[in-house]
C-alpha cells in the first residue's frame, strides 16, 4: 500500500507539472494547492465524522502541522537543495512577503484567536466566532488569489535569470490532449492518494497509540501525506533553479490549507453540530512565530543561500521532536 501511494504521488507530481508548463505561473502551482487541500479537506472531514476520540482537534492538528512543514521543512528543504546546486538563487520577495503576511494574519485568525478569546474556556470558538473565523478566512484568501492572479501575477513568475537555466522555458508546451489527459490522470491520481491515506490511517492511529505518542502525532500524518505531491515537486523546482516556483507551491498550499480548509470545515461542523477546536498551545504558538520570523527574514531580500535554508530546517525537527515529547 505504502509503494501504491509513492506511485499516485509521483504520478500527481508528473500531471501536475505537465499542466503547469502549458497555464504558465503561477496557474499550474495554483492547481495542486487546490487539488491538495480538496484531499485535506475530504480526510479531515471524514474522520470528523466517525467520531472517533480526539476528532474535534483533527482540523487543528492537520492545519497546524501543514504550515510548520511547509514554512520550516519545505520551504528550508527546497533553499538548501537550490542553494547547494546553484549557490545563491532569487525570487520575486514582493509576491512572497505578500503571502507570508496574509499566511501569518490568517494563521492568527484560526489558530492563536480561540486560545485569547474569553467567550468560551480553553481552545473554543463561540458558534459566531467560528463561522466569522470562516467567513474572514476565505475573504483573505480570495483577495490573496485576486492579487495572485490578476492585478500583480509578475510578482510570481520566475526570474529572467531562472529562465535562461531553466530548459524547461524554451521546452514546447504540450498539445491540448495531452493537457486534458493529465488533468484527467491528476485528477484520478489524487482521489488514489485520498483513498490510500484513508486506508493507512487507522494503522497511523494504532502505531501512535501503540507508541503512546500524542494524538497530534495523527495531524501531522495526515499533513504528511497530503503534502507529499507538493513537497516533491517544490523541491525539483528547486534543484532546477525555480525556486519562485517552489515558493508559489509552498506558500500556497499553506494559504489554502487555512483559507480554504477552515472555512469548510468550520461550515460543516456548524451544519451538523460537530466539535470542533482550534486553539494551539503556548508551546506551538512559539514555535509558530519563530518560523514565520525566520521565514521572513529569509525571504525578506529576494536572494537566499544553503545556510538560511539550513536555519528553517532545524526549526522543523525541532517542531517534530516537540511535537513527539511536548
Amino acid at each position: 500500500m505504502g509503494v501504491a501511494l509513492i506511485g499516485a504521488v509521483l504520478s500527481a507530481v508528473h500531471h501536475s507539472e505537465v499542466i503547469a508548463h502549458k497555464t504558465g505561473e503561477p496557474y499550474g502551482t495554483l492547481i495542486l494547492a487546490l487539488s491538495i487541500t480538496i484531499i485535506e479537506v475530504s480526510l479531515i472531514i471524514a474522520m470528523m465524522f466517525d467520531g472517533h476520540e480526539g476528532s474535534e482537534f483533527i482540523a487543528r492538528d492537520s492545519v497546524f502541522a501543514t504550515v510548520m512543514i511547509v514554512i520550516s521543512g519545505v520551504i528550508g528543504l527546497c533553499i538548501i537543495v537550490g542553494g547547494f546546486k546553484h549557490h545563491v538563487i532569487s525570487f520575486h520577495n514582493e509576491g512572497t512577503n505578500s503571502a507570508l503576511a496574509v499566511l501569518t494574519a490568517l494563521a492568527t485568525f484560526v489558530l492563536v484567536m480561540p486560545m485569547m478569546t474569553v467567550s468560551t474556556p480553553g481552545p473554543d470558538f463561540t458558534t459566531s466566532q467560528l463561522a466569522m473565523a470562516g467567513i474572514a478566512s476565505f475573504v483573505l484568501y480570495a483577495a490573496f488569489i485576486f492579487f495572485q492572479t490578476v492585478s500583480h501575477r509578475d510578482y510570481f513568475l520566475p526570474q529572467a535569470e531562472d529562465k535562461k537555466t531553466d530548459l524547461t522555458i524554451h521546452a514546447v508546451k504540450p498539445s491540448h490532449l495531452k493537457t486534458t489527459v493529465s488533468v484527467l490522470l491528476l485528477a484520478l491520481s489524487l482521489v488514489m492518494v485520498v483513498g490510500l491515506a484513508e486506508a493507512l490511517s487507522p494503522a497511523i492511529e494504532a502505531a501512535v497509540k501503540a507508541a503512546s505518542a500524542p494524538r497530534a502525532v495523527i495531524g501531522i500524518a495526515i499533513a504528511f501525506l497530503v503534502l507529499m505531491p507538493e513537497g516533491f515537486a517544490a523541491v525539483r523546482a528547486a534543484r532546477a533553479n525555480r525556486l519562485q516556483s517552489s515558493l508559489n507551491l509552498a506558500l500556497g498550499s499553506a494559504l489554502a490549507s487555512i483559507g480554504l480548509t477552515i472555512p469548510v470545515v468550520a461550515a460543516v461542523a456548524l451544519f451538523f453540530n460537530l466539535p470542533l477546536s482550534l486553539g494551539i498551545s503556548a508551546l506551538n504558538m512559539t514555535l509558530m512565530y519563530l518560523a514565520i520570523f525566520i521565514c521572513a527574514l529569509t525571504l525578506a531580500t529576494g536572494r537566499t543561500t544553503l545556510l538560511q535554508g539550513a536555519v528553517l530546517v532545524i526549526i522543523f525537527f525541532e517542531f517534530m521532536f516537540l511535537s513527539l515529547v511536548p
